[in-house]
């Protein structure tokens, strides 16, 4: 999302939105400190020494009842069906180190 983005566009990322097919009980298990940020979303915080990361599973949202936040969710585990969810085709972009950048809805 935003942190792709900034970075395609020269720009520092302010923050680091981790997004995974990890359930939330998963990254809690993976991690020693976190917070339940939006655990009914599937946000986790992990946080590493100072620095904070939000985790987010993939997910498909429901019907929106305040157009930001789904009243309800269905977690996945694609990637593609994750990102379709996203306001912009820029924004609906993601990178890993196998595949790198993730462009299937044509943000660039």
């Amino acid at each position: 999302g935003g942190c792709v983005r900034d970075s395609i566009l020269a720009r520092r990322p302010e923050d680091w939105d981790i997004t995974t097919s990890a359930r939330p009980e998963e990254i809690k298990k993976l991690f020693r400190r976190t917070v339940d940020t939006g655990i009914e979303h599937g946000t986790v915080t992990v946080l590493l020494g100072k620095d904070s990361y939000e985790v987010t599973t993939y997910r498909i949202d429901g019907a929106y009842e305040d157009n930001r936040h789904p009243k309800e969710v269905r977690f996945t585990n694609n990637l593609e069906e994750d990102l379709r969810r996203r306001d912009f085709t820029i924004n609906a972009m993601a990178y890993n180190d196998e595949v790198r950048l993730v462009d299937a809805f044509g943000g660039m």
